[in-house]
């Protein structure tokens, strides 16, 4: 019997027993490669009577459509509706789906249906653009792991907003091949410290032409993330305009200016954020997150000593255990790599404004 014989005689078999065995004839008749007309004709047939089997028998035929080198468009573009059980596989393998069918699939199925497609070979920036915008944290985590997905510029700054409040998404940009290295820098200041050793790591390993490449791309980007000066930065610039005619901006001053409190608070900032060449926001942050990891970083990189990163990090560290920790402070400083923290202000310059 003639495989299109056999797909036809499929909704009449009424016994499970005769279906399964028919359905065993059927699969390897599929198995063969078919071309010109009869995969057309196969292809329609497919499609038109898969809609009377059960999910176990739909989900067989996905795996051979999936598998085939024939494109089996419509039973494919089908099967990719259905129940994930049976749109996994082809959502996945088959080459037979448009992108537009693909989008589909994302705007109307479920969160699995989503992180079927986040597999595919290829993914283009388009629908890795709707995967993003409505998968969860876990579709769009598998989609930064797949090499095989293109995703553009404001594809990555949707994910980097997203990034804040979740280690997932942070962890799957820190460990994607290709994911733009200014966002790299950027993610630092809000990841825990093992992502923040991969991301010196990843610093270290980039050839200098890339790098220029990504503070090129760093000089253009938007600075409205986080921006939020403080309401006393005019005088607190007068502050800074002073030392500097008095040519007590050095680096010995930042603890004096530390110490006083909030008074000098924002003078402290301006003062930092000058010496070490980077942009206000990122002292900023430092001092809101009591962020002594980047404190070492900032320190290491623009060349301050070790005793005063001791200083810095004893005034700001919040344990109430502050001299006692001390002698941890100061391994901490010795253990960052001073070529990938340079690199890593090197991206924290080109903002400051």
């Amino acid at each position: 019997m003639s495989r299109f014989a056999l797909l036809k005689d499929l909704p009449n078999r009424t016994s499970s027993e005769a279906r399964r065995e028919l359905l065993r004839e059927v699969t390897g008749s599929l198995s063969g490669r078919v071309t010109g007309e009869d995969a057309a004709e196969l292809d329609k047939i497919l499609a038109s009577v898969a809609a009377d089997f059960s999910v176990e028998v739909r989900t067989e035929f996905a795996k051979l459509v999936a598998a085939s080198t024939t494109r089996f468009c419509h039973s494919a573009e089908q099967f990719a509706l259905d129940e994930i059980e049976v749109a996994a596989p082809v959502l996945k393998h088959s080459q037979a789906l448009s992108e537009d069918l693909l989008l589909k699939v994302v705007n109307e199925k479920s969160q699995q249906h989503m992180m079927a497609v986040t597999q595919r070979s290829t993914v283009s920036p388009r629908l890795s653009h709707a995967l993003v915008e409505r998968g969860d944290d876990e579709v769009v985590s598998s989609l930064l792991g797949n090499d095989g997905a293109a995703i553009a510029d404001n594809t990555y700054d949707m994910v980097m907003e997203r990034a804040d409040a979740s280690p997932v998404l942070q962890a799957g940009l820190v460990r994607r091949k290709s994911v733009p290295l200014d966002l790299l820098n950027e993610l630092y200041l809000k990841t825990e410290a093992s992502l923040r050793q991969e991301i010196m790591a990843k610093f270290g390993q980039v050839e200098p032409a890339e790098l220029e490449k990504a503070f090129e791309r760093s000089r253009i980007r938007l600075t409205s993330r986080y921006r939020q000066l403080p309401q006393d930065i005019i005088a607190a610039r007068q502050n800074l305009e002073a030392l500097e005619a008095k040519r007590q901006l050095v680096p010995a001053a930042l603890p004096g200016l530390l110490r006083e409190g909030l008074g000098t608070r924002t003078t402290f900032l301006l003062a930092f954020a000058k010496l070490a060449d980077v942009e206000f926001e990122v002292i900023q942050r430092v001092l809101d997150q009591t962020d002594i990891d980047t404190l070492a970083l900032l320190c290491r990189g623009s060349g301050f000593d070790r005793g005063l990163f001791v200083t810095l990090a004893v005034a700001l560290d919040k344990s109430g255990a502050g001299l006692a920790k001390a002698e941890e402070f100061s391994g901490l400083y010795e253990s960052v790599p001073v070529q990938a923290a340079q690199r890593a202000i090197r991206f924290w310059k080109v903002r400051l404004g």
